[in-house]
């Protein structure tokens, strides 16, 4: 009995303290409730239970203050930023690599076409591919496949020539007015023969218009300052090495072009000569068989001893006033390739055409892989052919050239009628006063 009231004693006499704590455990739990309840209204001032679908409105909470919903504010805007500054470097990133995408796409297709161009280029070429024949019955290609005409070039030009070509070939030439009287010897001689595939690519107004009163088919070009300056006040080296940059529109629109000086005679039809199995074919500055086409020159060096012979192949040039030209690629790389260097070069023109022609593949320098035919000598002739040789042979002197090129005579113009004299009017004695070269 005494242990038992020494137990309760204490718990009597703690009664105060106990009735007070649970007082404290009910007010915190109060304070906690309430505080939570804040916590909950603050973050869900809609309730636990409101749809998704419904944009919600911000509603001033009776317990929150003024600073509390500033700051609550600020954190949201914050956040959103934030959000949007990822969002736009996501769709930046994503932008560049589609970029990427795109270039990488460009440029397969770009390389695509350019695998297709040439694969139809080569099947063109070759076609099936053969097995070799027979010893000594093997013949390789010489034919270079012709461009796709592209009209888009020139539409002038285009309609002018698809009503003036015969079988998509012309013969062209380029004048200005200082050489007018030689150009009516050359169209006079032209409509004579009855060619009517011809056409004067006029560089100046004057002679523009000198041939449309002659009835003769011409082509104005459309202004260019640096063309037109060297056109109309050019010689005859200058107006030449011009002829390549105008010739490259009438490849490119499908037309093979016999270019033609207006220093030459027409006494037959061109075109019922040529082959028109090469790239070019042109007329030779040689005067025999040899310097025409082509002979094996031993050059001589005794210092060699054993050695002192050294053979070399040799030719003389192509005249690069009278040649016919298909629309080809390798053409129209030799156009390209003769027009640079003569915007570039103090240089004959004649002397870039052969070069671009003739020199081969070698160490800093790709040749131009272009197919080449000489004309007959005696059919495309020469002056210094005409006046050394023929007229002085009984024999070759009763041939009648196709054409004859004054070329390598100053006096062009009297020589020129002369010709015209001595093979269309018959008078046998027209060629004599002339000398075979020139007086100086």
């Amino acid at each position: 009995m005494f242990g038992r009231r020494e137990r309760d004693g204490p718990l009597m006499r703690n009664s105060n303290n106990t009735h007070s704590l649970r007082n404290s455990r009910v007010i915190t739990a109060v304070a906690i409730g309430f505080l939570i309840g804040c916590i909950f209204a603050f973050f869900f001032p809609d309730g636990f239970f409101v749809s998704h679908s419904v944009t919600p409105t911000r509603r001033h909470h009776p317990l929150a203050g003024s600073k509390t919903q500033e700051s609550s504010a600020g954190c949201e805007s914050s956040d959103r930023v934030n959000m949007l500054k990822s969002e736009f470097v996501a769709v930046s990133e994503k932008n560049a690599e589609l970029k990427k995408q795109v270039r990488e796409l460009t440029e397969r297709v770009r390389l695509a076409e350019q695998g297709k161009d040439q694969a139809q280029k080569q099947f063109l070429t070759l076609g099936k591919q053969p097995k070799a024949g027979p010893f000594g019955t093997v013949k390789g290609l010489r034919t270079n496949p012709t461009v796709v005409p592209d009209e888009s070039v020139n539409p002038r030009l285009a309609k002018i020539l698809e009503k003036l070509a015969v079988k998509q070939e012309l013969i062209v030439a380029v004048a200005n007015n200082n050489v007018r009287e030689m150009l009516e010897v050359w169209f006079s001689n032209i409509k004579r023969v009855g060619i009517t595939n011809y056409l004067v690519v006029a560089l100046d107004d004057e002679i523009a218009k000198f041939c449309e009163s002659n009835q003769v088919p011409v082509y104005k070009r459309d202004p260019d300052d640096g063309v037109d300056v060297i056109g109309r006040n050019g010689g005859n080296h200058a107006v030449s090495g011009l002829k390549f940059r105008i010739l490259r529109e009438f490849l490119q629109l499908g037309y093979s072009v016999l270019l033609s000086d207006v220093d030459i005679v027409y006494l037959q039809n061109p075109f019922d000569h040529l082959y028109r199995d090469s790239d070019v074919e042109s007329m030779s500055d040689g005067h025999n068989n040899m310097t025409a086409y082509g002979y094996n020159d031993v050059f001589d060096e005794p210092a060699m001893g054993w050695a002192r012979y050294a053979h070399t192949m040799r030719i003389w040039v192509f005249n690069s006033g009278f040649f016919y030209i298909r629309p080809t690629i390798p053409s129209i790389e030799l156009l390209d390739r003769v027009a640079t260097r003569l915007s570039k070069e103090q240089a004959w023109d004649q002397a870039v055409f052969n070069e671009e022609l003739f020199y081969p593949s070698h160490p800093g320098y790709d040749g131009l892989h272009a197919a080449r035919r000489t004309m007959d000598m005696y059919l495309f002739m020469n002056s210094k052919v005409l006046f050394k040789t023929v007229r002085n042979d009984a024999n070759l002197s009763k041939l009648k050239p196709v054409i004859i090129h004054v070329n390598y005579h100053p006096d062009k113009l009297p020589r020129m009628k002369a010709v015209v004299e001595y093979y269309v009017n018959g008078k046998q004695d027209a060629l004599k006063p002339f000398p075979d070269g020139s007086d100086w």
